[in-house]
């Protein structure tokens, strides 16, 4: 049997509206959302998904998006019982991605009852002006009623995501929405900075953002908030209370292996010695239409960096020992990376394990490019 721990990761890909920084395969809903006739296919690409599979157990499960929470309870009931049809999920992590503005305390409770036992609430910002300007559509009292009402249907694992370093910010107005999630009290924030990506409408139309010496401001002081709080960050962006850290994000890192189910969906294989990434139609139409499953081996001499990339990202990095078992490469191809990226002061290599170092951690791309250049 496979080893590697398995999660499942689920995408939902309409929106209210697309936003000006989003970059994900979403769409903004026109008509009527055909919510049955996309849990049909998403349970068939499901059973398509698992032929052959024979771990019994699911590590996680992520409902992401899109806005996953324009679906009703009662298709999540449906489409976890299928899930449960194949998987023992008794003590599996299930997430499911909310927009504020799409709250309803009826779905929140449903989703609690269908086994639903964490939500991730987009918040992004408790700015209403910076929320306008991001081209979210929802305002700051929706995200405490959305927190308020997650607690009151029984979720007691609850994420916040936020934005820093947002058009027109200052450092103040960065920390007071830190100072506003941790008033909420969730176990778990996503922190991270606003980047500007391909094929949105801030890359079409470029905003001012703050300057370097600014968001280092910001990072600094957050930091020392959230530690202040309780918050532990384990990850590049993520901070958690001890013992809340996000199990399928985890599994991301450390290189497990995931199935990717729904309209662009990627996963994460590893079979017969293989590790292959697999992907999905991105338009709901054609995905609808036609679950064309695409696969691509990873090379063997692209195991490394794709390794490195998730693994680093941990505050604790990673064991020799995972990089061996999740690659099926000898921890000797590290060691001109190791050599340089040592001397460079950005790791920290023990006799079983790698870390970054501070100074590694906030230059993790300049890191990553030593993987590529070893005569540098």
């Amino acid at each position: 049997m496979n080893a590697i721990p398995l999660s499942l990761y689920v995408h939902f890909p309409w929106c209210v509206a697309k936003c000006s920084y989003c970059d994900f395969n979403s769409h903004a809903l026109a008509g009527e959302l055909p919510e049955a006739k996309y849990i049909d296919a998403l349970i068939r690409d499901f059973d398509e998904e698992i032929d052959g599979e024979d771990r019994p157990y699911l590590t996680s499960i992520f409902f992401g998006g899109g806005t996953p929470s324009l679906f009703s309870s009662l298709a999540f009931d449906q489409l976890l019982h299928a899930i449960r049809g194949r998987f023992d999920i008794s003590d599996t992590e299930v997430t499911i991605e909310a927009n504020p503005g799409t709250f309803d305390q009826s779905n929140f409770e449903g989703y609690y009852d269908a086994g639903i036992n964490r939500i991730s609430i987009g918040a992004q910002s408790f700015s209403d002006l910076h929320l306008k300007k991001l081209g979210r559509f929802h305002q700051s009292d929706d995200i405490t009623s959305a927190v308020s009402g997650a607690k009151y249907a029984g979720f007691n694992r609850i994420n916040l995501d936020l934005m820093y370093g947002l058009p027109g910010q200052s450092a103040r107005e960065a920390l007071t929405d830190l100072e506003r999630a941790i008033t909420l009290e969730p176990d778990h924030l996503s922190w991270y900075q606003l980047t500007i990506e391909p094929n949105t409408y801030f890359f079409s139309n470029p905003p001012a953002t703050p300057q370097d010496d600014t968001l280092a401001e910001i990072m600094d002081l957050g930091f020392s908030l959230l530690e202040q709080a309780g918050f532990r960050q384990y990850e590049v962006s993520a901070f958690a209370r001890p013992g809340s850290e996000a199990r399928h994000n985890l599994n991301y890192w450390q290189f497990g292996d995931y199935l990717g189910v729904g309209a662009g969906a990627h996963g994460k294989t590893s079979r017969d010695g293989k590790i292959i990434r697999t992907t999905k139609n991105r338009i709901p139409k054609d995905y609808l239409e036609n679950r064309r499953r695409r696969e691509t081996p990873v090379e063997r001499d692209e195991l490394a960096l794709e390794f490195l990339m998730n693994a680093l990202r941990l505050s604790d990095g990673f064991s020799f020992e995972l990089f061996e078992e999740r690659t099926g490469l000898s921890q000797q191809v590290l060691v001109p990376f190791l050599d340089q990226a040592s001397d460079k002061g950005l790791i920290s290599t023990k006799a079983k394990s790698v870390r970054t170092t501070q100074l590694g951690s906030r230059f993790l791309n300049e890191l990553l490019l030593l993987i590529d250049m070893p005569d540098r």
